[in-house]
């Protein structure tokens, strides 16, 4: 790579990729340095505290509201009024940066576009380049795409406004080293987005937007606070000019709603359900606490689950006595255009889960197909109308303690057999899908993506250490996972005939197999992936 014009301590190590000279400048590698010298050891401490905590909580300390943030959550403050383009956000489309989904996305009508560096992503070098390439020239309309059926793709008249998502602080980019150590993720995607692309779209009356993932405490919400006011200082954009959204999407985190918010003050732009991390979450974190908080077949627990309905219950609280947006999770169901039954089922779900949120008070909400954008529109429609928001709905009526936020038990339901091989199955074809460069893969009429494959691999390890019993009498142990991946493969590869990719599927084999069947449970599954990926 030299033609790039790097910094000193600054080593690029990924392959070469097409117009990365126009990301990796010399300017934007020395904001990154920056940061990366500037905050880099405080990130590495918040990990510590992490793992601190994790090793509390299975020694069996409880997660409870924390004592010495009282003064916050009882305190008088509102977070800053919404930005530009942040006003209203009735439905918003998430996907991976790539050059068709991009044009897609924006032309799709919702409200905004989640650009994901994270789990509808996977971290390639060349996806990481060719990403910030892509929302550049989304910004400055110079964007197409040719398919290979030759079909071309191009922007249309588009007011949606973008929102990146960048890795969580937990995440490597090993691609570029810092004075000898990999710069984190994070601070990867979020310093080569706001250098190459907060002046644009500060210029065309938006600014650089983010969701925050896998946030843990209001500790790590003020680290990313630190990075925006000094990022802010260093480009010459005015302060409270980067907003934030957090996806509350980890059990420690719903503990911390009001903190989270407090510490983002001036750049918050409210929170997220992130619904399906925070169930993989609730597993991990309570991995080692026995068996009231084993959880049933995946697709069993929905957001009318008594624990699942109080914790969006209390974000939407939370955020609206603030001043904050609240933002529903993802419908991951895809709409078929050539299966009527499929496309009816599907469409009569989103428009439940929809429903559901706007009339609890959420004021948007995610879909992951642009052939939903309209259904989500309509819903939220009916419960807002012209109003942009629904912050003035406080629900002062909710009332949520810790108890009714750790009773898993209230999901009900069993552990199948069929739960079992939809979770292997799940977790195989998308672990293939992963290693060869895609981050959000169809699976059985779902959009999955890292979330919901994190739920699948935790839930087996979990049931498994656990020594669950199936309904008909099953145990689940080490052979019977080993058998079912075997018979799942088998039945894997007869569908996909010639298509089927056997030394992609023996990878994913290797690596599920490695993390399910472990005597320590692994934090991330997209860790040890990384890993395998060059």
């Amino acid at each position: 790579m030299s033609e790039l014009d790097i910094p000193a301590g600054i080593e690029i190590i990924g392959p070469r990729v097409d117009r990365s000279e126009e990301i990796l400048t010399r300017s934007a590698l020395d904001l990154l340095a920056d940061l990366h010298r500037r905050f880099g050891a405080t990130r590495g401490a918040l990990l510590a505290a992490r793992a601190q905590r994790q090793a509390q909580l299975s020694a069996g300390a409880d997660l409870d509201f924390l004592p010495e943030t009282k003064d916050v959550r009882e305190g008088d403050w509102q977070v800053a009024p919404p930005a530009p383009g942040l006003v209203d956000r009735r439905v918003e489309i998430t996907g991976p940066t790539d050059r068709k989904m991009t044009i897609n996305a924006l032309n799709s009508g919702a409200k905004v576009w989640l650009a994901d560096f994270e789990d509808a992503n996977t971290p390639l070098w060349e996806n990481m380049i060719s990403g910030q390439v892509n929302l550049r020239d989304a910004l400055d309309r110079t964007i197409d795409f040719i398919s290979p059926e030759g079909r071309r793709y191009v922007l249309g008249d588009t007011t949606t406004t973008i929102v990146v998502r960048p890795r969580g602080w937990h995440l490597d980019e090993k691609h570029l080293l810092v004075d000898g150590e990999p710069v984190s993720g994070g601070l990867f995607d979020f310093a080569l987005y706001a250098f190459h692309c907060g002046r644009r779209q500060l210029e065309a009356g938006s600014g650089p937007y983010f969701y925050l993932p896998k946030t843990e405490s209001h500790r790590e919400a003020r680290l990313w606070n630190e990075v925006f006011s000094h990022t802010e200082d260093a480009l010459g954009f005015p302060r409270g000019t980067i907003r934030a959204t957090v996806l509350i999407e980890t059990l420690p985190a719903a503990f911390e709603m009001e903190e989270i918010l407090y510490e983002l003050r001036e750049h918050s732009a409210g929170l997220n359900a992130g619904r399906w991390d925070y169930l993989f979450s609730v597993i991990k974190k309570l991995r080692d606490r026995g068996g009231r908080f084993v959880l049933p077949d995946r697709n069993s627990v929905t957001m009318t689950a008594p624990f699942m309905r109080a914790y969006a219950d209390l974000l939407v609280r939370t955020c609206h006595r603030r001043g904050a947006h609240a933002i529903g999770g993802m419908a991951a169901f895809i709409p078929s255009r050539r299966d009527a039954a499929v496309n009816e089922t599907a469409v009569a779900k989103v428009r439940e889960d929809k429903t559901r949120e706007a009339e609890a008070g959420f004021d948007g909400s995610w879909v992951a197909h642009p052939d939903l954008v309209p259904l989500c529109r309509e819903v939220f429609d009916g419960v807002l109308a012209d109003r942009p928001h629904q912050l003035d709905r406080t629900r002062d009526d909710v009332t949520v303690d810790a108890a009714a936020l750790l009773d898993v038990a209230s999901a009900g339901g069993s552990q199948t057999e069929a739960g079992l091989r939809n979770n292997v199955s799940v977790a195989l074809q998308y672990l293939q899908a992963w290693l060869r460069g895609s981050g959000a893969v169809a699976i059985f009429n779902l959009m999955e993506d890292a979330a919901t494959a994190e739920i699948a691999r935790s839930q087996i390890w979990q049931w498994l250490h656990h020594g669950v019993v199936l309904d008909g009498g099953l145990p689940v142990t080490r052979d019977l996972v080993e058998r079912i991946v075997v018979e799942e493969l088998a039945t894997i590869a007869q569908r996909l005939g010639d298509g089927f990719d056997a030394a992609g599927f023996e990878q994913a084999r290797l690596l599920f197999i490695e993390v399910v069947l472990a005597d320590d449970f692994a934090e991330f599954l997209t860790l040890p992936a990384y890993e395998r990926m060059p």
